[in-house]
């Protein structure tokens, strides 16, 4: 467990200690869980954008996940916008119920860890994925020594490797790259509350429009 451990702080660590700022964002397709779909992205980012492979994960009850590093804390708003951007490329006619999106309100631990009863949620490798279409979770616990092999080989999104992604996905202009300071966030407490939340990416002009509609609208 310390190993696996280990490789989890070192690629995801603050994902729920700190709601202003994050190291980790993840994609989610289910309802139902769909490898065609999700696989789309996860070769896009290396292919396309030249970005680190996100782990794969199933998610213990009934979706697949794309677990995203980054290699310094950043606006959650801003890691959202990567998501809202790959949504928009790879994903444009999948509904919006089938999708979940973090960070976000309802915070979320990193496999492994049982879902619910018999269902245990685990990192995959890619050649695994797609056998868990109909039954997306783990009927035992997953072995702790081969979540950290998956894990190890992972690396997280560089500062610059984010900004030229972002760039081109269009979520940001390429002289607005550089990521938005605490400031803009500056407060944890706020930015825990949703509301407080979604106003400030309503509000960041640094963010592309799209996602700040998307923020209005759920405020509406």
């Amino acid at each position: 467990m310390k190993r696996l451990q280990t490789e989890i702080q070192r690629l995801y660590l603050t994902l729920t200690e700190e709601p202003a700022r994050v190291r980790a964002a993840v994609l989610e397709v289910a309802t139902p869980a769909d490898w065609e779909a999700l696989g789309q992205v996860w070769r896009g980012v290396q292919a396309d954008l030249a970005l680190p492979a996100p782990a794969i994960a199933v998610s213990g009850t009934d979706g697949y996940q794309l677990w995203f590093s980054f290699a310094q804390a950043l606006p959650a708003a801003r890691a959202l916008a990567l998501l809202e951007g790959l949504r928009q490329r790879y994903l444009p006619a999948l509904p919006a119920k089938r999708l979940k999106l973090w960070p976000s309100e309802s915070p979320l631990l990193p496999p492994p860890r049982l879902a619910q009863t018999g269902q245990w949620a685990a990192f995959l490798a890619p050649d695994l994925a797609p056998v868990f279409a109909d039954e997306p979770w783990l009927d035992t616990p997953p072995n702790e020594e081969g979540q950290a092999d998956l894990l190890q080989r992972l690396r997280s999104i560089k500062a610059e490797e984010l900004q030229e992604a972002l760039a081109q996905l269009g979520q940001v202009e390429p002289e607005a790259a550089p990521l938005a300071p605490a400031a803009s966030l500056s407060s944890a407490a706020a930015a825990s509350d949703p509301r407080q939340f979604l106003l400030r990416v309503m509000n960041d002009e640094s963010l592309a429009m799209s996602l700040r509609i998307e923020a209005a609208k759920a405020l509406l």
